[in-house]
């Protein structure tokens, strides 16, 4: 699947604001289902760490994103990391993002 990103703080602002949010230890999902295309945006905050380990939180969160994106609908996405988010076992993020999905009714 493909996805554009989320660039604006208005856009995120919006998904904030009227979209369902889901909170496990390890990240939040914020979604925002029923948009014509599929956008995404990732949030790292200084809370994670330096820069280093804000951009390894990121990647981790965009490749979680991209392997589950087949199974949602589409719509406007926001990972925002939280610090266990970099020492989790990348099965554990899978599930949780499932229970996600699942808890949010947002799958196909």
């Amino acid at each position: 699947m493909h996805f554009d990103s989320l660039r604006r703080s208005a856009d995120f602002d919006r998904v904030y604001k009227s979209g369902k949010r889901w909170h496990d230890p390890a990240f939040v999902l914020f979604a925002l289902p029923g948009r014509e295309r599929c956008r995404v945006g990732f949030v790292a905050s200084k809370k994670i760490g330096n820069a280093v380990k804000r951009a390894r939180a990121k990647r981790r969160l965009r490749a979680l994103f991209l392997k589950m994106a087949p199974m949602l609908k589409t719509g406007e996405y926001v990972l925002v990391a939280k610090p266990p988010v970099l020492d989790a076992p990348f099965c554990e993020l899978e599930k949780a993002f499932r229970r996600a999905v699942k808890r949010l009714n947002i799958g196909q």
